[in-house]
């Protein structure tokens, strides 16, 4: 199973396996169930651990599910800056960037299904500074490796705006993907999304 590949290449070792198994399972239960009407219980119960062994390596269930959102966050980076060392000019680095994230998605769709409804809760959870600042993180590099490519649609381009550019339209028809209202995978797309992003950002120049 793919997320499981995830999850050990994000907690590797014997060590972790209980931490594995119990995130596997927490996936599982929320994206059948929601991640409202799950509750510690149903992942204990299908886990076959203990509460007190959920609590003690996630707290609690908004531990839980900020545990496996990161690990989404950590493994996309991963990916992305693979694709990213590849990119020699600015057009490249947002084939890059749209590549990426559409491989992820279309590799890993119970993980992305997670991340699309599990984002709002992080996002006004205790973890929230943590995912802004990671965030930032993220746009900033994206922003200064653009910035080294002297291209001026990305000069001209305002920061906030280029996520939002870049993948915005990858982004949708992932979602429509994983909801099953298309049927062709988001990654059959990469070259028209592609260009669909550098198209966006030339509005600028």
């Amino acid at each position: 199973m793919a997320a499981q590949e995830v999850l050990e290449r994000q907690f590797p070792g014997r060590r972790a396996q209980l931490k594995r198994d119990i995130l596997m399972t927490a996936l599982t239960c929320f994206n059948e169930q929601g991640l409202e009407p799950t509750t510690i219980l149903d992942i204990r119960t299908r886990c076959a651990t203990s509460v007190g062994n959920i609590y003690h390596h996630f707290r609690n269930k908004e531990g839980l599910i900020a545990a496996l959102f990161f690990c989404v966050l950590d493994d996309q980076a991963r990916l992305r800056e693979a694709y990213l060392d590849a990119a020699r000019s600015a057009e490249e680095g947002v084939a890059a960037l749209v590549g990426a994230y559409l491989e992820w998605v279309t590799t890993e769709p119970e993980l992305a299904r997670f991340q699309f409804q599990a984002r709002s809760s992080v996002a006004k959870g205790p973890q929230a500074e943590e995912l802004a600042e990671r965030n930032r993180q993220r746009n900033r590099q994206i922003h200064e490796w653009m910035l080294h490519q002297s291209a001026r649609e990305i000069h001209a381009a305002p920061p906030e705006l280029l996520p939002s550019l870049i993948i915005g339209q990858a982004e949708s028809y992932c979602r429509a993907w994983l909801s099953g209202r298309v049927a062709s995978q988001p990654l059959d797309f990469k070259a028209p999304l592609a260009k669909a992003a550098w198209a966006s950002l030339r509005i600028f120049s």
